[in-house]
């Protein structure tokens, strides 16, 4: 009867302990950062030279620089 009650109990206990490991993985996950893709995109990105090359073959422009870059109309043009 004691073992029956035991192995109830370390079953009770270890559904628990997984409820709580699950949960605290999720809040952390899940969490409010204020990091932002275009904060995090120099990390990855390829070199300016790299990016260049790309543009030039796409037949695009490429400016150097976050959002201001996206109204001049070159990589030489000024503001």
């Amino acid at each position: 009867m004691w073992l029956d009650i035991g192995i109830v109990a370390l079953f009770v206990f270890g559904a628990y302990a997984f409820l709580q490991l699950v949960g605290w993985r999720t809040r952390g996950l899940s969490r409010r950062s204020k990091r932002t893709a275009e904060s995090m995109y120099d990390q990855y990105a390829d070199s300016p030279r790299q990016q260049r090359r790309y543009a030039r073959e796409h037949g695009g422009s490429w400016a150097e620089g976050g959002q201001d870059a996206q109204h001049r109309s070159g990589p030489g043009a000024q503001e």
